[in-house]
């Protein structure tokens, strides 16, 4: 990202038309739109929450799609009276949504397929179940819909491997591209993205997984975001997941100093890495999602404004 010394990086390729930019620095009949695409309640807030939170910031309309209420989840506190899990779940991402900035998710009424004794192998509304043709279908009526620049999913190992994470991973990546032929269709398409550090630290606090495996080299990263100055709204809407970050989940059996530095890298910074472009990628690393897009004027991806 940009320092202090340096000019923002802002998307200017725009040259075609002769509009003029609004007060807010964009074309009224073509805002900016970033949609991210994720599986449960709380895949946001872990992953790209300080993203949305700083583009919603900027103008930017943000668009959360969440396939499924996480109804399979594990309940982490005890001390909750919970008779419908994915009620419950849908409430709490309501909440984080309100400590991020950004508007009411769209539900795309599938089921979580769980995980472990939770697995829902006899439901055919859990993702595991789902043609994955089906889901894409849920997704590209959005896409045309809201007509998003930039589209945010899971990489391609769904981040630790979560059977709903790689079906909305393959989904929204096809929709991406079976989208093209629209008049606006997304421009970029970006993955989250793991660094080595990460997944290593992962590792030590509970989680089987291999760096090598799930991470991204430093030069698969194409956009760094610097998110610390939203570590509050991020802490947030962690904390709205009341049922996900109970005493018994992995982060409320963690030792103070373990959880400490866990947060701080979860609510530092934000990695992606690009699935995709139909605009020009001027330079590498990118200074932010939108910097090269086409047909948006002056998206300010600075961190520094």
């Amino acid at each position: 990202m940009t320092d202090a010394s340096t000019p923002p990086l802002v998307s200017r390729n725009a040259s075609e038309t002769q509009t003029e930019p609004t007060p807010f620095g964009y074309r009224h009949d073509y805002p900016p739109t970033l949609m991210a695409v994720f599986a449960h309640p709380d895949d946001e807030a872990f992953s790209v929450g300080g993203t949305l939170a700083h583009y919603a910031r900027r103008g930017v309309k943000v668009v959360l799609v969440c396939a499924t209420r996480g109804e399979a989840g594990k309940m982490t506190d005890p001390s909750m009276t919970v008779t419908d899990l994915g009620k419950q779940r849908e409430g709490e991402l309501l909440v984080a949504c309100e400590a991020l900035g950004i508007p009411a998710p769209i539900f795309l009424d599938f089921h979580d397929s769980g995980r472990a004794e939770r697995v829902r192998h006899d439901d055919p509304k859990a993702l595991m179940n789902v043609d994955v043709f089906e889901l894409e279908a849920a997704i590209r009526p959005l896409i045309e819909e809201h007509q998003p620049q930039v589209l945010v999913t899971f990489d391609p190992h769904g981040g630790y491997g979560h059977i709903d994470h790689l079906q909305v991973h393959r989904a929204t990546t096809a929709a991406f591209y079976s989208t093209g032929h629209l008049p606006r269709p997304p421009q970029r398409l970006y993955y989250t993205a793991l660094s080595y550090q990460a997944a290593e630290g992962m590792g030590r606090f509970g989680m089987d997984l291999d760096p090598l495996l799930y991470s991204v080299s430093d030069k698969s990263v194409v956009v760094h975001m610097d998110v610390s100055r939203y570590a509050g709204h991020k802490k947030a809407a962690l904390a709205a997941h009341g049922t996900q970050m109970g005493p018994e989940s992995r982060m409320g059996q963690m030792s103070q100093e373990d959880r400490e530095m866990m947060e701080q890298r979860l609510l530092g910074s934000e990695n992606f890495s690009l699935g995709g472009s139909r605009a020009s990628v001027p330079r590498y690393p990118l200074g932010g999602l939108f910097d090269g897009v086409d047909y948006v004027m002056y998206v300010e991806d600075s961190m520094d404004v």
